[in-house]
């Protein structure tokens, strides 16, 4: 699989911690203290989250000089859909104007989505099911958020970003892949209302609507698993630890970053990070700290990545990619 270009997208709106401070109440400082982001971007009343999608998927499209004809398939890798029903790849489809009978599908695998379409559509292009795939991931995370509740809502911010794949030469493509699920962790990220067990009929309120975290729980699950998660998937590398070019995390937050470095055991040089400035985009982390690392000519051809995250679930994810 090999990657030939990636794009990305950000709402207008860009919103300060110290912004933050002054609408929720709080001392100069706090919010950037206690988030570590200083900068997050809000999609306004009017934004939707496919229209941020295809202006990813535009901008990843302009940069492999390709045309929205020249893709076989659309797979969206949105944390949160669009709606509850049709799935979020037929609005990104419309929003980007592909073609009538272009094939779009949905991967939702919270904030692993994009992971997980990877190694997707890196198993679709082996089979020679399709020639060229574009994976987006978008999410509003601001459309979601308990403000009452600090460290549930002051780590996010929005955006989408983009990568178009294709069938690559020898040595190129995943050469590990592993997903992880503890089903003990469902309830510690969620957000109860929208699905059948959830709704106005069966006595919904609109804080069921919001996104709940019980964060000490999270860490501590996620802290317990991530070392022999990591061992198992660079057992399955060839060269191991050392031959990793870049890692590209999820940006969880920036407590979950320090502590991802530390237990892997590398220097911060090696990692890509764009938490302070963006936030936990949800979904489209992984898909903008790709761009991030392509864009400024970090990752480059010949290069081996690690991508490495958690997830609503509790997940486990990470791949390792030579571009």
């Amino acid at each position: 699989m090999k990657l030939i270009a990636t794009g990305k997208a950000l709402p207008e709106q860009s919103v300060s911690a110290a912004d933050l401070d002054l609408r929720l109440g709080c001392r100069p400082g706090d919010c950037l203290r206690k988030s570590g982001v200083h900068t997050r971007y809000f999609a306004g009343e009017q934004e939707t989250q496919s229209a941020l999608a295809a202006r990813a998927l535009h901008a990843a499209l302009d940069h492999a000089g390709l045309g929205v004809g020249d893709i076989n398939l659309l797979i969206s890798a949105c944390g949160i859909p669009e709606q509850a029903l049709p799935g979020t790849a037929c609005f990104i489809a419309h929003a980007a104007g592909l073609p009538a009978g272009m094939a779009v599908f949905d991967v939702n695998a919270s904030c692993l989505s994009f992971l997980s379409a990877l190694q997707v559509a890196d198993s679709l292009l082996q089979s020679g099911a399709y020639r060229r795939i574009a994976i987006v991931a978008a999410d509003l995370a601001s459309r979601g958020l308990d403000w009452s509740n600090p460290e549930a809502s002051l780590i996010f911010g929005d955006g989408a970003a983009a990568a178009i794949v294709e069938r690559g030469e020898p040595g190129q493509g995943l050469r590990a892949f592993r997903l992880a699920s503890y089903p003990e962790g469902r309830r510690y990220c969620e957000i109860r209302a929208g699905g059948t067990q959830c709704n106005p009929r069966r006595g919904a309120v609109a804080s069921d609507f919001l996104f709940k975290m019980q964060g000490k729980a999270v860490f501590k699950l996620a802290s317990e698993r991530m070392p022999a998660f990591i061992d198992g998937l660079l057992a399955a590398t060839p060269g191991g630890l050392d031959s990793i070019d870049w890692v590209l995390p999820h940006q969880a937050s920036h407590l979950a970053m320090q502590h991802m470095a530390k237990k892997l055991g590398i220097g911060r040089e090696r990692v890509v990070d764009i938490y302070a400035s963006h936030g936990n985009q949800v979904a489209a982390s992984l898909p903008t700290v790709l761009h991030e690392a392509v864009a400024s000519g970090r990752a480059v051809r010949g290069q081996r990545l690690l991508m490495l995250g958690t997830a609503a679930g509790l997940s486990l994810g990470g791949l390792v990619w030579d571009l």
